[in-house]
């Protein structure tokens, strides 16, 4: 259980007494990716991260491992063949938590596309891709796409085309390569700040850090340093003297929340929003999720805001495309908003810069990385692993393997088959033969085995352990699986646990309010926090509910 919140203080001992071949600052999905990357190849691997791995960007997305289609429209064909490729990869390596989902695309008068480009655009996209054939595209009448969501059938209506994109869960996808690196000797540790560098003869070796949890500070050191940290990038150049050149670009993108029964759509549509963007709405169980916007952000990075203008914004999209809901402000359930760090490019939109990820190289030694797409997050490492590579082999005369990801099943991923979707159901619908008889619902079971994967024996074992005791099939999961996140998953608070391990205030938000106070009593039991640090947590994640439900 060495990825356990219990074993935090032996992990900063190490970080302070080892001096490592890589460092990385930043636990979102870019950094989580290097630290696996390079832990397989061979090096000795540390990642630190200020806040919970994924706080940032990394938990904010349309939560889609998607190709890049719209790419197509600013010609960046090597970016859609790269990420449609990746793609699959990704998907076979997480099948538990990156899903096949069919996707509608509307053809609507006076549209982004028609009926010839968007059978072009999705033509090219297969090409470049590499979509396999049961998932290629296909082109529907107005009729067939009317059949397929009765919600837009609407004068404006024109015809329809059908693919593929593959939904996930980012933060849960970011937790995944995260165990997977610690499972291979890397050194992960959530909440520890860098807070400046360490330098000898002006090339940089350590980190000075801040461990937040217990207000100590530390020293990290290491032989390479790289800065992941997405957002706040330009701030750690700066910090280095070396924020010259390219900078980071914000734009926000926010996501509202909808009941399905206020929203009735079973298939994914990524529609015109009649201004030249493209928004998608997307099932995922009982509630549906639409996004994104994409306006430039210059203003708190740690929390993005909400405001009504954005909201209202993707509410008045998905009236113009399905006009008999009639949506209001009051039918969101939930919000969520993320920042893109982009690179900056002169006279640009936002929704114009390109998503191509971009390394600096300081000459003090700091590696930063920035831009790219959660698909591209394995290639990201890959490049940036083959720099340290190179350096420690011109220093020290080190060889190491060669990427190793690209066929690495990620924690939860390691099933015993070829995870396409039949099977995998077929492999859950065992798993809950064998642990129904704690009441739980198979909605409720899938649930979980779709959060955790092959990790579900895990949490389920435990719940066997707690129904015995407790005899209630709600309280014995819930407190199985803050058992599992505590000792596998490094959760520190109860934020940490509803928003980035389970997801639930981004689509259940409601449940959070029925179990809130006997989670955090389960929880301080697991940690054994007095009063005050029990009745912290609670407030701090109010503050967090009130953000997803309460607009500017």
């Amino acid at each position: 259980m060495k990825f356990s919140i219990l074993n935090r203080q032996t992990q900063v001992r190490s970080l302070t007494t080892k001096k490592y071949d890589l460092l990385i600052i930043g636990g979102g999905i870019t950094g989580a990716g290097i630290a696996l990357d390079a832990v397989t190849r061979g090096m000795s691997v540390a990642l630190i991260e200020m806040q919970d791995f994924a706080a940032g960007t990394s938990s904010r997305s349309t939560k889609l491992v998607h190709g890049g289609l719209r790419y197509l429209e600013h010609l960046e064909l090597g970016l859609v063949r790269e990420v449609g490729r990746e793609r699959e990869i990704v998907h076979n390596n997480a099948a538990h938590i990156v899903i096949p989902e069919k996707m509608i695309l509307p053809i609507i008068e006076d549209g982004n596309l028609g009926e010839f480009t968007t059978s072009l655009a999705l033509y090219v996209y297969d090409f470049l891709a590499g979509v396999k054939k049961s998932e290629q595209k296909k082109m529907l009448t107005k009729e067939e796409t009317v059949k397929i969501i009765p919600l837009i059938d609407s004068p404006i209506l024109k015809a329809g085309a059908l693919y593929y994109e593959y939904k996930t869960d980012d933060s849960r996808l970011t937790i995944e390569v995260l165990k997977k690196a610690v499972e291979h000797g890397a050194e992960c540790v959530n909440y520890v700040k860098a807070e400046s560098f360490i330098y000898k003869n002006n090339k940089i070796k350590g980190v000075k850090a801040t461990d937040i949890l217990n207000d100590e500070e530390i020293t990290v050191y290491a032989k390479n340093i790289v800065n992941a940290t997405g957002p706040w990038v330009d701030g750690l150049r700066k910090k280095d003297n070396s924020l010259k050149g390219k900078r980071i670009h914000h734009t926000k993108g926010i996501h509202i929340v909808f009941d399905k029964k206020r929203l009735p759509i079973n298939h994914a549509i990524y529609f015109d929003t009649g201004d030249k963007r493209m928004v998608f709405a997307i099932p995922r169980q009982d509630i549906i999720y639409v996004g994104t916007t994409d306006t430039d952000y210059s203003d708190n990075l740690e929390n993005p805001t909400i405001t009504k203008t954005d909201v209202q914004y993707l509410i008045d999209a998905v009236n113009k495309i399905a006009p008999t809901v009639k949506l209001k402000l009051n039918d969101v359930k939930s919000a969520w908003s993320g920042l893109r760090p982009l690179i900056h490019e002169e006279g640009k939109d936002p929704s114009e810069l390109s998503r191509k990820d971009e390394i600096f190289h300081s000459k003090t030694g700091l590696i930063s990385i920035a831009g790219g797409k959660l698909t591209g997050y394995r290639i990201m490492a890959k490049d940036v692993v083959k720099i340290v590579a190179k350096r420690l082999f011109e220093k020290e005369n080190r060889e190491f393997l060669k990427c190793q990801t690209k066929n690495l099943r990620l924690s939860g991923g390691e099933f015993p088959f070829y995870p396409d979707m039949s099977n995998l159901i077929n492999y859950a619908d065992r798993k809950y033969d064998e642990y129904k008889q704690t009441g739980i619902s198979i909605n409720d079971f899938k649930r979980l085995f779709y959060r955790y994967g092959t990790n579900i024996d895990k949490v389920s074992e435990k719940a066997f352990d707690y129904y015995s005791e407790i005899r209630d099939t709600k309280l014995s999961w819930l407190k199985a699986e803050l058992h599992y996140c505590v000792n596998y998953e490094s959760i520190a608070t109860l934020s940490d646990f509803f928003i980035r391990r389970t997801g639930m205030i981004f689509f259940y938000i409601d449940e959070i309010y029925e179990i809130l106070n006997v989670a955090a009593d389960m929880l301080a039991e697991f940690l054994n926090w007095d009063e005050k640090t029990k009745q912290k947590n609670i407030e701090e994640l109010n503050i967090e509910l009130k953000r997803s439900v309460v607009f500017d």
